[in-house]
């Protein structure tokens, strides 16, 4: 740790709230870097040097001041961080006036300091903390030992499993999404603490995927306990009505390497699910997830989507195309289809025989079900 000129600036702003006199604060080389009077600073003090060499109080007065170069009658303290001599404190006057003020002083100076080393070690942390996110969850070419280790030192416990979360923010008050939109986020995310490593990861500046303990259970992970946290996240950010996010939880991959694959499927959901809902789990949206891909070659998905650009060329009303939606919702339950769109059994099949005509393909035949289901997910 070592003084600085922002420290030393805020270590004269408040002491001198404090005292009358014009404090001066001198680094370890026996510069002033900080004073009360501006004239002063980047001047050497000779008395502040011999301070720092003999870890001890130095006081100064008029006679001696005529002696020493870059002095003022005064007291100078060493300044201790961690049982080293980091500079010196200095308070300009008459020692027998000043003398009763110099331990104040030296104290405020300490925890001035002592809380800027703190910040700037959080900030490491969290700086470190998220290159070690993107690092995991962009395929990383270190190995599990020199991720661990890593991870020891900033504290982080990897041995738990995880999964990848991307958390997008939806929408927001104001222009333009602020920085401290996303700080919000993620101190949302990070509190209360459940040990999840965020990251903001799009270049967008729109979101931050989080690695997330998960806990097991005899079916595998507890989907029903991550719902409960994400209606807890979810109350939270709606109580501070300033922005709505979607989230999308990705599979779960054993080991480190692993959170790649699923940081990849938290992605895929995000982007393939639009429209689904504003939680989006991988398991429930496999089929669009992994057909998602067929958009960016044209023919093929012009191909799949063929049935469904039929059946809206003549059903001006949409009301087929809705069926069909509703009876895949539905997990293709004739009785829930019904129920869902207030339709009479009849009226189903009659609607199902219009939807064969249009399209060609029988609903009642396992694969042309599936690609008419397939047609429907990518329209």
């Amino acid at each position: 740790m070592q003084l600085t000129n922002s420290i030393a600036k805020q270590i004269v702003k408040r002491s001198m709230k404090i005292i009358k006199h014009s404090v001066n604060v001198i680094n370890e080389h026996g510069i002033i870097i900080g004073s009360g009077d501006p004239s002063r600073i980047g001047c050497r003090h000779e008395g502040a040097v011999l301070a720092i060499n003999e870890n001890r109080i130095v006081e100064i007065d008029k006679a001696t001041a005529k002696q020493l170069r870059g002095v003022k009658p005064g007291i100078n303290l060493p300044v201790i961080f961690q049982h080293k001599v980091i500079g010196v404190v200095g308070i300009s006057g008459d020692p027998a006036q000043v003398r009763n003020y110099g331990e104040l002083v030296k104290m405020t100076a300490e925890l001035i300091i002592e809380q800027s080393a703190l910040t700037t070690q959080f900030q490491w942390n969290k700086r470190h903390r998220e290159e070690l996110v993107l690092q995991l969850i962009q395929g990383t070419q270190l190995n599990e030992a020199q991720l661990e280790s890593i991870a020891e030192r900033l504290d982080l416990d990897l041995s738990q499993p995880r999964i990848a979360a991307v958390v997008k923010v939806d929408s927001f008050s104001g222009e333009h999404l602020s920085l401290e939109h996303l700080q919000k986020l993620v101190e949302l995310l990070e509190y209360p603490e459940r040990d999840n490593l965020v990251a903001i990861a799009s270049v967008s500046m729109n979101e931050v995927v989080v690695l997330k303990p998960i806990t097991f259970n005899e079916n595998g992970w507890s989907r029903q306990l991550e719902e409960k946290r994400i209606k807890q996240l979810m109350q939270r950010i709606d109580s501070e009505g300033t922005f709505t996010i979607r989230i999308a939880l990705g599979c779960y991959f054993p080991t480190l390497q692993g959170l790649a694959k699923s940081f990849k499927t938290a992605k895929a959901t995000m982007e393939s699910a639009v429209g689904r809902g504003n939680v989006l789990f991988y398991q429930d949206n496999i089929l669009p997830v992994l057909f998602h891909g067929l958009k960016q070659d044209a023919w093929r998905c012009e191909q799949l989507c063929q049935p469904v650009a039929r059946l809206k060329k003549n059903d001006s009303k949409g009301i087929l195309l809705k069926t069909l939606t509703v009876f895949f919702k539905q997990n293709c339950d004739i009785a829930q289809t019904c129920k869902t769109l207030y339709i009479h059994r009849n009226t189903l099949r009659y609607r199902f025989d219009k939807i064969q005509l249009e399209t060609g393909l029988d609903i009642n035949k396992i694969d042309e079900k599936t690609r008419l289901y397939l047609a429907v997910i990518n329209q």
